[in-house]
C-alpha cells in the first residue's frame, strides 16, 4: 500500500473535509462493536464527483477505503482493520425527491432514518424499516447492512424497500442500477448485491426506496408467559396461522429485569413477554389480527394481556421494550453488554428452543446472555454480559458465540437477521457460506478487482474475532 499523501486528498475535498489528528482517528477507528483499528485518515467528501476522484486515487494506489455512516454497526463492519481511507459519507445527505404519485423517493447516504420519515409523514407516508439507531442510522449504513427492526414481520427489511441504486464503483465509474418501477424482470438485480455487502463493492451515493401510507390504525399489546417454551410455542402458532402482525417482539426474564431495576417500569415477573401489534386502513381488520394473535397467545398459556388503540397508552406498554437495549449494561454491578452472537434468524418453531440454548450455553461458560428480538420475523437478539477485564471471559464468550451459532445452523438458521456480520460474526458467516465464499470472491473482484473496498470482511474476515483487532476494553486479568 502506498503512503497516503494528505494534501492529495485536500485538493479533492478541501482541506476542511481531511482530518488525521489522533483524537478523530480513535474516534472513526471504531463504531458499536467491540473492535477498533486507527484508520490512517478520514475523509468526508461534500458530492458525488468527489467521491469518483476519492476511489480513483485511492484505486490507483491501491489504498483502502472504508465508506462509513455514523458507526451505529454492532459488528465492526466499518473497523479499517487494515488501515487507509474512512469515507465519512454523512455530508451527502440530500433528500433528493419525493416522489407521491408513484410512491417512492430519492435520498443520498447520509440522510438519517428519522429525517427522512419526518419529511414523508406530511404526506402520509413512511419508509417501513424501523432499527432500534433510526435516531442516528444513515440510509447508507441500513442498505449496507439490510438493517430492519421491529416491524420488519410484515415490512420486510431494506431489500425490500429498494428500488434502484446509485453508486461508485472502485475505479470510480458511478453507476445507476435498478429502476423506479414495482417490478423489473430483466438481467441480473446488481443493485440487490449492494444491500448487505457492508461496502465491500461500492459506494452508494443515492438510493431510490418505496415507502408506504401510514396506517389509519395501531393496536399494540402485551401478555405474559411462565415459561419461555410457551411464548416460543405461541409465536409459531401466531405466524402459522396467517396471522399478519406490524410486530411481534419476545423479551425474556433477564432482559425483563435489567429494564426493571434500570428503569422501574414495572414489566411482569414472569420467564417472557410477548409485545404485539396489528396495523391498518381499517379497524375491523387491525381488530381481526389482533385476536388472531390473543388467541394464539392464550393456547399456549399466555395470560394477562393488555391492549391498547391510544399512541399515550402504547407508549407505557412499549417502554421496558423501547428502553432495553441500554438498560441490558444496568442488569449486574460489574458486567457489561457486549455485541457478539447478537442477531441470529430460526425459523418460528425453533425461537424457544433458541432462548433455551442460549441460557444453558451461557450458564455453563460462567457469562450471562439474554433473548429478545423481532421474533415474528425469526430474529433473536442477544447480549453477553460480562466482566469485560478478565481475559477468562473473553475465552468463554468465545466458546459460547461457536456454540450458539452451531447450534442455529444446525436449526436451519443464519447467521445475522439484521446487524450484518462485520468482524465479529465472521467465523460463523464462513461456516454457513462456506460452499459459495469462492463465489463471493469472484464477485467481489468483478467490482473491485484491486480489493480496495473495505477489505478484509465477510468472506474474507478474520477466524477468530477476539485477536482479530484491538478490543475497545481495558483486559487486565
Amino acid at each position: 500500500m502506498e503512503v497516503i499523501d494528505k494534501k492529495e486528498l485536500c485538493a479533492i475535498v478541501g482541506e476542511h473535509n481531511v482530518r488525521d489528528d489522533e483524537a478523530d482517528l480513535y474516534a472513526y477507528g471504531s463504531d458499536s462493536s467491540v473492535h477498533e483499528a486507527m484508520p490512517a485518515v478520514i475523509v468526508r467528501p461534500d458530492t458525488t464527483e468527489q467521491v469518483q476522484e476519492l476511489l480513483r486515487h485511492a484505486n490507483d494506489r491501491k489504498i483502502p477505503v472504508i465508506p462509513r455512516g455514523s458507526g451505529s454497526g454492532m459488528c465492526g463492519q466499518v473497523v479499517p482493520i487494515r488501515g487507509g481511507i474512512v469515507l465519512d459519507m454523512r455530508a451527502l445527505n440530500h433528500i433528493v425527491e419525493i416522489n407521491v404519485k408513484d410512491a417512492y423517493c430519492r435520498v443520498e447516504p447520509g440522510v438519517i432514518d428519522d429525517d427522512l420519515n419526518r419529511a414523508l409523514k406530511p404526506h402520509g407516508f413512511f419508509y417501513p424499516p424501523t432499527p432500534a439507531s433510526s435516531r442516528v442510522a444513515t440510509i447508507g449504513g441500513e442498505i449496507a447492512n439490510n438493517a430492519s427492526g421491529m416491524r420488519s414481520v410484515k415490512y420486510g427489511a431494506v431489500r425490500d424497500s429498494l428500488l434502484g441504486l446509485k453508486v461508485v464503483l472502485a475505479d470510480g465509474r458511478c453507476l445507476a442500477l435498478g429502476a423506479t418501477t414495482r417490478v423489473a424482470a430483466s438481467g441480473y438485480p446488481i443493485e440487490r448485491f449492494i444491500v448487505g455487502s457492508e461496502g465491500t463493492l461500492a459506494v452508494v451515493v443515492e438510493a431510490s426506496l418505496r415507502f408506504v401510507p401510514i396506517p389509519a390504525f395501531r393496536c399494540l399489546g402485551i401478555v405474559k408467559f411462565n415459561k419461555i417454551e410457551e411464548a416460543g410455542e405461541a409465536i409459531s402458532e401466531i405466524m402459522a396461522s396467517g396471522c399478519q402482525p406490524s410486530m411481534l417482539e419476545l423479551m425474556d426474564k433477564i432482559a425483563i429485569s435489567a429494564v426493571n431495576k434500570a428503569e422501574g417500569v414495572g414489566l411482569p415477573d414472569v420467564e417472557a413477554i410477548l409485545l404485539f401489534e396489528a396495523d391498518g386502513m381499517v379497524r375491523e381488520a387491525v381488530d381481526y389480527e389482533i385476536a388472531k394473535t390473543e388467541a394464539g397467545c392464550a393456547k399456549h398459556g399466555g395470560f394477562g394481556i393488555e391492549k391498547s388503540y391510544e399512541e399515550k397508552e402504547q407508549a407505557r406498554i412499549f417502554a421496558g421494550r423501547a428502553k432495553l437495549f441500554p438498560a441490558l449494561s444496568k442488569y449486574r454491578e460489574g458486567l457489561a453488554s457486549t455485541s457478539l452472537a447478537d442477531d441470529m434468524a430460526v425459523p418460528f418453531s425453533r425461537m424457544a428452543a433458541t432462548a433455551h440454548l442460549i441460557h444453558e450455553v451461557a450458564d455453563r461458560h460462567g457469562i450471562v446472555m439474554t433473548a429478545y428480538g423481532h421474533c415474528g420475523a425469526g430474529c433473536m437478539h442477544t447480549k453477553i454480559l460480562m466482566d469485560t477485564t478478565k481475559k477468562d471471559q473473553w475465552a468463554a464468550a468465545r466458546e459460547a458465540v461457536a456454540e450458539i451459532y452451531e447450534a442455529v445452523h444446525a436449526m436451519g438458521g443464519t447467521t445475522s437477521a439484521e446487524h450484518g456480520i462485520g468482524i465479529s460474526k465472521a467465523p460463523a458467516f464462513k461456516k454457513e457460506k462456506e460452499a459459495a465464499l469462492d463465489l463471493m470472491r469472484a464477485v467481489k473482484r468483478a467490482f473491485d478487482p484491486n480489493n480496495i473496498l473495505n477489505p478484509g470482511k465477510l468472506m474474507d474476515a478474520p477466524d477468530d474475532w477476539v485477536t482479530a483487532t484491538r478490543l475497545r476494553y481495558a483486559v487486565t486479568e
